[in-house]
């Protein structure tokens, strides 16, 4: 599974048919609307939206695809340019390109896309003594998962607190190998603290992909059956604190039990609109608009869910 943040991205030609879906109905709209590049970026201009020609470009040709909340919020905006039915183009994104937190724990260049080098992991791995981590099968199931992710003053995020409970599928199970990739690398990785039921054991820091790998060793190992808990924090240092484009989620490559995920914002920096989304398989992403409570916050719940992405964005 994996949690994190992201940007537009570059696509690459063995990215997934959505993507290219939403560049064939993109560049459908713009040769039936008859505008040029040009006029649309004026339209959206004046509606508030800023992208330049040169990005929609890139959109209309599948080089890259709008994926900051800026940017998605411009395709709404574009939507109406178009005079196209709201979210005939945003229901054909994928969802962000995941960065954060992750336990790969089978081949990942087959179930998932990395959002950093292959090598860059592989080397990191093996520094902690766990060369084939990627091609084993793994006896740690994943029952429930709750994410507090923590947004600060300046919109960038100050710490995610997670709390895993895992059911052994074999005897003898006493670890679980996380793999944590900073959505912003420049400031540096985060502090990583075990707060229950284990600790740290080999860890190793890319910095220039800001990319960690840890051991996190259970208290006891659990034979099969048995259940765990643990719970650990990823902490920034701040202010700044690392840019997180707006967006928390996770990417599970095996169906969770139960996933709680909470966002939680400064006093006084919650955003005027925040939505939980998701998708699975090859599924349109659906999208609902969360209402924050009394604690500066949001939350979403998702059942017996995955494979699949589900998170929470928002814009201010």
């Amino acid at each position: 599974m994996v949690a994190g943040s992201a940007a537009d991205r570059v696509t690459t030609d063995d990215e997934d048919q959505p993507r290219t879906a939403f560049a064939t109905a993109l560049r459908s709209a713009i040769a039936t609307s008859g505008l040029s590049l040009d006029r649309i970026q004026a339209r959206l201009l004046a509606r508030g939206a800023s992208v330049s020609v040169t990005a929609l470009s890139y959109w209309q040709s599948g080089k890259r695809q709008p994926e900051r909340q800026s940017s998605l919020s411009a395709v709404r905006v574009l939507e109406e340019v178009l005079a196209i039915p709201a979210g005939s183009l945003l229901s054909l994104l994928p969802p962000p390109r995941p960065r954060g937190a992750s336990s790969r724990r089978s081949r990942a260049t087959t179930e998932q896309p990395l959002t950093f080098p292959l090598e860059a992991l592989q080397a990191l791995l093996e520094k902690v003594g766990a060369p084939n981590a990627l091609e084993q099968h793994h006896q740690l199931k994943l029952v429930g998962l709750h994410d507090l992710c923590e947004i600060a003053e300046d919109g960038g995020q100050r710490a995610v607190t997670a709390r895993a409970v895992f059911q052994a599928g074999a005897d003898g199970q006493d670890r679980w190998l996380l793999v944590y990739a900073q959505g912003d690398p420049e400031a540096g990785p985060p502090v990583l603290n075990t707060l229950r039921n284990c600790h740290v054991g080999r860890a190793e820091v890319d910095d220039e992909h800001g990319l960690t790998v840890a051991e996190l060793l259970f208290d006891r190992p659990i034979d099969r059956g048995e259940t765990h808990l643990i719970e650990y924090s990823l902490t920034n240092p701040g202010p700044p604190y690392p840019e997180c484009r707006n967006t928390h989620y996770r990417e599970f490559r095996r169906p969770v039990r139960e996933y709680l995920l909470e966002v939680r914002f400064a006093p006084g920096t919650v955003p005027a609109k925040c939505w939980q989304y998701s998708r699975q398989g090859t599924s349109p992403m659906d999208r609902k608009e969360l209402k924050p409570d009394q604690g500066n916050g949001v939350h979403a719940v998702a059942l017996d869910f995955g494979p699949g992405v589900f998170g929470i964005d928002w814009e201010y």
